[in-house]
């Protein structure tokens, strides 16, 4: 099932291409790379474009991302949803009622031990898995967690979002652009 009718979540990281992608389909797109000065023009110009902004709060320079900022980003900024890294930046986007994303990185057998204990406290909305290239890893993590998943890191190709989504991923999370072309309307 696709996220909100999205099977691709745009991931923007320079502001020409959030230009461009104001005038594609996708309602939920990713802020990835950013300052604290950008965040309010950038949801202003989003929301006038009926679009819903997912801050990574990890990569916003000038903010430190931790509690605090997240409540300040929530109560705020007021994005549609949050991604972190952070269980404590998860919790408090869940307390102000956004959408919660937990990242986590897919290192090994013990980095991904650690991340099933941390999703345990934190119990995000979703989790966006990286990379996103291993169909069987979001099999597992989909069946272990029972949370619904981005696939992202390393998407490069038609075929890769095809397999993440075969392979349980509700979305994929790419920066490319070529990908957001591909899929813009394909709802």
């Amino acid at each position: 099932m696709a996220f909100h009718g999205q099977r691709i979540l745009p991931a923007v990281r320079k502001m020409r291409d959030l230009e461009k992608l104001m005038r594609m389909s996708y309602v939920y797109v990713v802020l990835l790379d950013s300052h604290i000065s950008q965040i309010k023009p950038i949801l202003e110009m989003a929301n006038a474009s009926g679009k819903k902004v997912l801050l990574h709060a990890d990569l916003i320079e000038g903010l430190k991302n931790d509690e605090y900022a997240a409540e300040f980003l929530c109560q705020v900024m007021k994005p549609a949803g949050l991604i972190s890294t952070r269980a404590g930046v998860i919790a408090k986007t869940k307390q102000n009622g956004l959408l919660a994303i937990q990242r986590l990185f897919l290192l090994d057998s013990h980095a991904l031990e650690k991340s099933y204990a941390l999703l345990e406290r934190s119990k995000p909305d979703y989790i966006e898995v990286l990379p996103g290239v291993m169909p069987h890893m979001i099999e597992e993590v989909l069946g272990r967690a029972g949370i619904p998943i981005f696939a992202g890191g390393l998407i490069r190709t038609v075929a890769d979002v095809e397999q993440a989504i075969a392979a349980g991923a509700s979305a994929v999370t790419t920066s490319r652009m070529e990908l957001w072309r591909h899929f813009d309307g394909a709802l």
